[in-house]
C-alpha cells in the first residue's frame, strides 16, 4: 500500500450515486496517484443504476458500499470534495490539513423521477456520470489550484 499517496474523500448526502461514481472514476483514472474514499452524511445504499452506467463506461463500482463518514475510521484526508450542496452545507470539520472543495453535480435519482422507462432514467445517470468523469479528468489541476500559497 502506498502511504505517500494523497487521500481524497468524496462526500455526498446518501453515498449512493454521485460520491460512489466519483470514487470509481478516481480509482480508474489515477490508480497509483491518489487513494480515494467516499462517504455520506446519511447512508442510502449503493444505487444499482449508478453501478450499471459506470459498468457501461468500463468502471466497476459493484464492490463499493454505501457508508457513513464515521465508518472510515481515523483516516486523515488531504482533500474532501463535496459533490452536492447538502453535503457541502453539512460538511463536518476535518482536523489537520484537509482542504475542502465543492463541486455540485445533479442528483440522478431526482432527475430520473419523471422518467417513463429505465432507458430514459439511465440517460440522466449517464449525463451525471460523464460530468463527474470530466471533472475528475482535470482533478490534479483542481487540487493544485486549491492549495494555499506558501508564506
Amino acid at each position: 500500500m502506498h502511504t505517500d499517496r494523497q487521500k481524497i474523500l468524496f462526500l455526498c448526502t446518501g453515498n449512493s450515486c454521485r460520491s460512489q461514481m466519483a470514487e470509481g472514476w478516481g480509482r480508474h483514472l489515477y490508480p497509483d496517484r491518489y487513494e480515494f474514499f467516499s462517504a455520506g452524511i446519511e447512508k442510502h445504499g449503493l444505487n444499482p443504476l449508478a453501478v450499471k452506467v459506470m459498468a457501461e463506461a468500463g468502471v466497476d463500482i459493484s464492490g463499493q458500499r454505501s457508508k457513513l463518514l464515521s465508518e472510515l475510521g481515523p483516516t486523515t484526508f488531504d482533500y474532501v470534495i463535496t459533490v452536492c450542496d447538502h453535503a457541502n452545507e453539512q460538511c463536518p470539520f476535518f482536523p489537520g490539513k484537509a482542504i475542502t472543495l465543492h463541486r455540485e453535480f445533479p442528483d440522478p435519482p431526482r432527475l430520473a423521477q419523471t422518467a417513463t422507462s429505465e432507458e430514459e432514467a439511465l440517460g440522466h445517470y449517464r449525463a451525471v456520470r460523464d460530468a463527474i468523469q470530466e471533472y475528475l479528468s482535470s482533478l490534479p489541476t483542481a487540487l493544485a489550484a486549491s492549495r494555499p500559497l506558501p508564506d
